[in-house]
């Protein structure tokens, strides 16, 4: 079979490996062409687009960049024709994806969406596209069964390959060593994937390090940027490292993370976090009309309740960093509070194997 995809950022570049990785081993034949990052581009030729240059984010700097965006979906479309996939797999992304979704549709290709937009959060019209545009919906949060069941669309829960993931995973015994670190504690940094978010996050982080000279700091670096990005951030204890989070988490006595992927993930390997965000004054003015949940975190929906703390737009100020900071340390007063959590959150989520039911459920479906 013949397999397009589009994966828009870091997060849906690592989650689209895994489900390549799932379809080979059901399907050594596969060809695919992709839209993705350096994670895809593992597991197979056919990269057409590196997701680097493509993310935007925010309402305001979309509209900055609108004849960018339509050149894009120009340049995919015709890709897409060009290929005549079996199957196109769209990967979160959705404001992107759901016009490719209805292309597709219009043009008599198959859609498969995988990591589902998040029509319970925000925008749930795009329920009725779905509807109208979708012919296979693979769900990967437990909370979404339920919620998915008032809509006309042919979906299944698969599973979280992010959990499947970070239980398999198994720490580089000389992580320290390879990357010349000293013997203090180390605290991650995680402060998102795109620029525009990573200058927003990272100059409170860095200033709350100063505070800290008996840790060491480590900045998770974006896959879609360059060490001179970060210069500027670095010092004696705030050190960079590159396509290593996650020895990063399981190395560190706790982390402040950029709400999104990279929490649930943390969350998911059992690391004290604090989850912070602050968006475009504009955005944010704008975002919050129309967001429906109480929560940015994925635990903390799961189990509707603050269960990590949360530091959204003007609640993320240096003190509140710092209070918060203090409280999940050793000793701290929210520590072994969260570690229960933790363990909660595991019971929540499906052990299967998430990359291999969804791509089951794709051949099957799609295997003309």
């Amino acid at each position: 079979m013949k397999y397009f995809l589009i994966a828009g950022e870091a997060s849906g570049d690592l989650l689209g490996a895994s489900l390549m990785e799932g379809i080979i081993a059901k399907d050594p034949q596969a060809e695919f062409n992709f839209w993705g990052g350096d994670e895809m581009s593992k597991k197979s030729a056919g990269l057409l687009q590196h997701y680097r240059d493509i993310a935007i984010m925010g309402f305001v700097e979309v509209l900055m960049k609108i004849r960018t965006i339509k050149a894009n979906l120009e340049q995919c479309k015709k890709q897409i024709t060009n290929y005549q996939p079996d199957v196109l797999i769209l990967i979160d992304f959705p404001g992107f994806n759901m016009r490719m979704a209805e292309f597709a549709k219009k043009s008599g290709i198959k859609t498969c969406y995988y990591i589902a937009p998040k029509i319970w959060a925000w925008n749930e019209k795009r329920g009725f596209k779905l509807e109208k545009y979708i012919d296979l919906l693979l769900l990967i949060f437990p909370f979404e069964i339920e919620y998915f069941k008032k809509w006309k669309v042919n979906s299944l829960y698969i599973g979280n390959p992010l959990f499947n993931q970070t239980q398999a995973f198994i720490p580089d015994p000389k992580f320290k060593e390879k990357n010349k670190l000293n013997q203090k504690p180390i605290i991650g940094l995680l402060p998102g994937s795109r620029k525009q978010e990573i200058k927003r996050m990272l100059p409170k982080m860095v200033l709350l390090a100063a505070k800290y000279p008996q840790y060491q700091f480590i900045i998770a670096g974006s896959p879609g940027l360059t060490a001179d990005f970060y210069t500027s951030y670095l010092s004696e204890n705030v050190r960079l490292i590159f396509h290593a989070t996650r020895d990063i988490l399981a190395h560190s006595e706790a982390a402040l993370v950029c709400s999104g992927t990279a929490s649930l993930e943390t969350a998911f390997m059992k690391v004290p976090h604090v989850v912070a965000y602050a968006a475009q004054p504009l955005t944010y003015l704008i975002a919050s009309r129309f967001v429906k949940v109480k929560y940015a975190s994925i635990m903390n929906l799961s189990f509707d309740r603050e269960a990590v703390k949360e530091l959204i737009q003007h609640h993320f100020t240096l003190e509140n960093l710092q209070l918060e900071f203090e409280a999940i340390l050793p000793g701290g007063s929210k520590r072994q509070k969260l570690l229960a959590d933790y363990d909660l959150l595991h019971k929540h989520f499906s052990k299967k194997n998430a990359s291999e039911v969804g791509a089951e459920a794709i051949i099957k479906m799609f295997n003309a």
